[in-house]
């Protein structure tokens, strides 16, 4: 299972979530692809990211699985990886 978080510098929250997200996934073993919702045009383009960041995507075998929009716990996010079987 993968993550693509697209998140900016600029973004109070993402940089709340950053560690959160970190956590996550050395918690659940899982691959990261991060880019930079204004470096990666193409990447915000392709995924249609709107302007609520962060957005963090997650990808099972090439398929979208779910998406995580804003601000989360640590809590919720811990609840959202439990419920698709991690």
């Amino acid at each position: 299972m993968k993550l693509i978080k697209i998140s900016s510098v600029w973004c109070p929250s993402c940089l709340i979530m950053h560690p959160r997200y970190q956590e996550i996934v050395d918690k659940y073993k899982l691959e990261l692809e991060e880019y930079d919702y204004d470096m990666n045009a193409d990447i915000v383009e392709k995924y249609q990211i709107g302007d609520l960041l962060p957005v963090v995507i997650i990808v099972d075998k090439d398929v979208e699985i779910k998406r995580i929009i804003g601000e989360k716990s640590k809590k919720e996010l811990e609840q959202i990886f439990e419920n698709l079987g991690v």
